[in-house]
């Protein structure tokens, strides 16, 4: 049996097989328990909040995390994204250092990354919940798997769309994008640990949008 998934209707469509795995089931019940007994992240009507801003059709760039923020009021679906009034993460920090060396525009007081999922920048966690406190503890349990099959259809069913892919873990989701049909970028982590061994200087944000505009695309307005 398919169960109902809130989830934006474009994506549900696309999505629609996976619904009815045994993965998700146990998936699904998983999280609904963690809901009850614990404190999660993000809230939970906002676990899809990615698909939600970013319809499948209208996804121009992909930018793939790995957990949600895991501390208070900071994570609210969006991958690398903070909640306005929370303080910019230090991975965000370091992303709107190299937006600000290869566009010249003043870094945002706010961390909050609404704007770019509203122009088609798909902010993907590959885990979509976390507990409190624990960071990577909703790992293993089958979250990687949906947004798996969320990336390999936008790989399969679209063109010309950037896939971002820092640090080791998202680059091994390059596994299954055709290069001859969308744009890989891919280069170390944001974080402050990784961050000056290639992040920083990476030239993505104005190489999305040289490509978007070559295939005569909008280009994003980081």
């Amino acid at each position: 049996m398919t169960m109902d998934v809130k989830i934006e209707q474009s994506w549900k469509e696309q999505l629609q097989s996976e619904f009815s795995k045994d993965y998700f089931a146990r998936l699904t019940d998983f999280v609904r328990n963690e809901y009850k007994t614990k404190k999660i992240f993000p809230p939970a009507k906002l676990i899809f909040n990615a698909f939600d801003h970013t319809p499948f059709d209208k996804v121009r760039v992909v930018i793939l995390g790995q957990d949600p923020y895991h501390n208070d009021g900071q994570a609210h679906g969006l991958s690398f994204s903070v909640n306005e009034g929370i303080k910019t993460p230090p991975s965000l920090v370091n992303i709107y250092k190299e937006i600000k060396d290869e566009f010249g525009t003043p870094i945002p007081s706010s961390g909050d990354l609404t704007r770019w999922a509203n122009q088609g920048v798909l902010l993907l966690n590959a885990t979509l919940t976390v507990e409190a406190h624990k960071a990577a503890s909703h790992q293993g349990k089958g979250w990687e798997t949906f947004t798996d099959a969320a990336i390999r259809h936008l790989a399969e069913k679209r063109e010309n769309v950037v896939f971002m892919l820092w640090g080791a873990y998202a680059q091994k989701k390059a596994a299954f994008i055709n290069p001859y049909k969308h744009l890989i970028l891919t280069s170390p982590h944001p974080s402050p640990l990784s961050a000056h061994r290639g992040f920083l200087g990476n030239g993505h944000f104005s190489k999305a949008n040289e490509y978007l505009i070559g295939k005569g695309l909008a280009p994003i307005s980081w």
